[in-house]
């Protein structure tokens, strides 16, 4: 995980924010995903390579299966 300078498009509040306001934004790319606040856009995010991103996803979906 590192943060990345790196500017595209298509940002998406997660599924999982309910309209809320302490929301997370997320966007895909070939290489992974980047991962940033919604409410302070401006200050960066993270970057994740496919494979982590995979990891991260199946963690939060069956946190309690190993």
């Amino acid at each position: 995980m590192k943060k990345s300078p790196v500017s595209r498009t298509g940002w998406h509040k997660s599924s999982y924010s309910n309209g809320g306001t302490n929301c997370v934004e997320a966007r895909e790319h070939p290489s992974g995903s980047d991962v940033r606040d919604s409410q302070n856009p401006g200050l960066g995010h993270l970057s994740f390579d496919s494979q982590e991103w995979a990891l991260f996803l199946g963690g939060v979906k069956n946190p309690l299966s190993k």
